[in-house]
């Protein structure tokens, strides 16, 4: 059974450190057997990297799923825990990771969020209640996008009487700002909803930022809610991660992977979706470009070399989230964003045009494998074989030295 590591913030405070971890043992109540290992971005220890490298070289089956215990898709999400995966995999010296989606808006989170509110709510009913809605913030427009997108949906769901969105750190307005938007549209009382996970620091700044606010607005009211915290619903919603990232790997204790047929495709002039544009993206359009594709990236942002590329000309951006409307006229597609969910989406799309599909976080659920490839005296080899990429890319390594000495 397919290890787990929860991937952490991480906090130098002992009232943080304590709730990530007893949230990290409910996650074990909820998967008997399986084997689950705390880590974190910074800190605090074990890190990734660290915590990684040990759950592979402990893992029955050689295969580790990775949570991101994170609300949104900043940086943390998209460059510093995969970074620490493929540092992790570098000390193993083999073995595969999956890496399962973020948490984002999981309707238990959302109803743990209104249950934070009610609790603050007091005598106070929703419909006379301003909510200031404060995430975290970052320097990733898209997740702080996603954060006002979901402030959106808290007032639908909660029918509060006014919901105005706001961060803690980074990103505009910040809490007093909010705070300023929400007493202009006739807030007097107002409950601010911290939407991130532990109490630490950034509690801190809110509760002492609240306070100087309400000081200077004595007809007001302000009530701070509390965090996420330790609760049934972000652990369901981690092992829910789990459990589709887990299912999506072929590997030796689920049996022998499908048979595949090999071919070389000739891809000059054709045109090649891709769908997401992050760290994955990057390695693979180099590739695609010198083969002659016709490259179309769709994504909501992008990682500084796809932005390089569309700027020179050599492939196209769409700044957007991906739709099935993408597709038309591709040859072949690559589904490499952040998200299972969408991922699987578009696997769909691709299946019903007959459209050739890798998913760059569960190969299984995909219609085409991306081979370890390398080139040797004029001839191109290509490996693919039971999912475990390192494996794979040493008996890629080997084949070309191999055919390298007899040519020479």
């Amino acid at each position: 059974m397919s290890s787990l590591v929860i991937a952490a913030h991480g906090t130098r405070l002992p009232e943080g450190q304590q709730a990530c971890r007893a949230l990290i043992d409910r996650v074990k109540t909820l998967l008997p057997g399986v084997t689950v290992y705390d880590a974190y971005v910074e800190l605090d220890t074990p890190t990734i990297e660290d915590a990684v490298a040990a759950a592979l070289a402990e893992s029955s089956d050689d295969h580790v799923v990775v949570v991101p215990l994170m609300i949104g898709t900043g940086g943390h999400v998209r460059e510093d825990i995969p970074e620490g995966i493929e540092g992790g995999r570098v000390l193993a010296g083999s073995g595969s990771v999956s890496y399962a989606g973020h948490l984002g808006s999981d309707p238990l989170l959302r109803a743990a969020a209104r249950e934070r509110i009610a609790a603050a709510l007091g005598e106070w009913t929703p419909g006379q209640t301003s909510v200031v809605f404060l995430g975290r913030g970052c320097s990733v427009p898209e997740a702080n996008a996603d954060h006002v997108r979901l402030g959106r949906l808290l007032r639908e769901e909660g029918g509060y009487g006014d919901v105005v969105t706001g961060f803690i750190q980074i990103a505009e307005p910040d809490l007093t700002t909010a705070l300023d938007r929400a007493y202009a549209h006739g807030g007097r009382k107002i409950v601010i909803m911290p939407h991130y996970l532990f109490p630490g620091l950034l509690q801190n700044w809110a509760r002492e930022q609240s306070a100087t606010w309400a000081a200077n607005h004595p007809d007001a009211e302000v009530r701070l809610a509390d965090v996420i915290g330790d609760c049934d619903e972000l652990a369901q919603t981690v092992a829910d991660r789990y459990r589709s990232a887990a299912q999506g790997w072929i590997g030796p204790a689920s049996g022998p992977a499908p048979q595949v047929y090999l071919s070389g495709l000739v891809l000059t002039g054709r045109t090649v979706l891709i769908a997401g544009a992050g760290t994955v993206a990057a390695r693979r359009v180099g590739k695609l470009l010198k083969a002659g594709a016709d490259v179309r990236v769709v994504a909501p942002q992008a990682s500084e070399k796809i932005r390089r590329l569309a700027d020179e000309g050599q492939l196209s951006w769409t700044q957007r989230a991906v739709s099935e409307a993408d597709l038309e006229g591709a040859w072949y597609a690559l589904a490499l964003t952040d998200s299972p969910e969408v991922n699987a989406q578009v696997a769909a799309w691709a299946e019903q045009r007959r459209v050739f599909c890798v998913r760059g976080d569960a190969a299984i659920g995909g219609t085409a494998w991306t081979p370890a490839t390398g080139e040797v005296a004029g001839l191109w080899v290509g490996v693919v074989g039971d999912r475990n990429p390192h494996r794979t890319a040493h008996a890629r390594t080997a084949a070309v030295k191999a055919l390298g000495e007899l040519a020479d």
